[in-house]
């Protein structure tokens, strides 16, 4: 599966940004989707997880309450809501996605993802 983000800016702190991560090449519905992202000097973090289906969702502590992710099975996207954003919270993020079943902790795992799109980069402003 090819997976292609988008939806990054630059927003004010307070504001909101949705990313998609649109799939090709193979049925989305076979893989559970992941958001992680990178920060200047840091390494990359998980942000958020969902199952095949979309009735499962995992998120980072960081981001719980603010954050929403979803997916769109037919039409082969998978996207992060994200408000309430932060300084903090500027990062290049990126989709992945797993055909492997994982528990709620190892969801966190990069190793646990075999797809990656590339990174689309956010940007708050305090």
């Amino acid at each position: 599966v090819q997976l292609q983000a988008s939806g990054g800016g630059l927003v004010q702190a307070g504001g909101s940004l949705r990313l998609s991560c649109a799939a090709s090449g193979r049925t989305f519905s076979m893989y559970a989707v992941g958001w992680f992202r990178q920060a200047p000097g840091k390494t990359r973090e998980f942000v958020a997880a969902i199952s095949r289906s979309g009735g499962t969702t995992n998120y980072a502590d960081s981001v719980k309450g603010r954050f929403t992710i979803s997916r769109d099975n037919a039409e082969n996207t998978g996207y992060l809501q994200m408000n309430s954003l932060k300084p903090e919270d500027t990062a290049v993020y990126y989709c992945a996605a797993r055909t492997a079943i994982l528990t709620a902790a190892l969801e966190h795992e990069e190793w646990g993802y075999a797809y990656w799109g590339q990174g689309t980069q956010v940007t708050v402003s305090s």
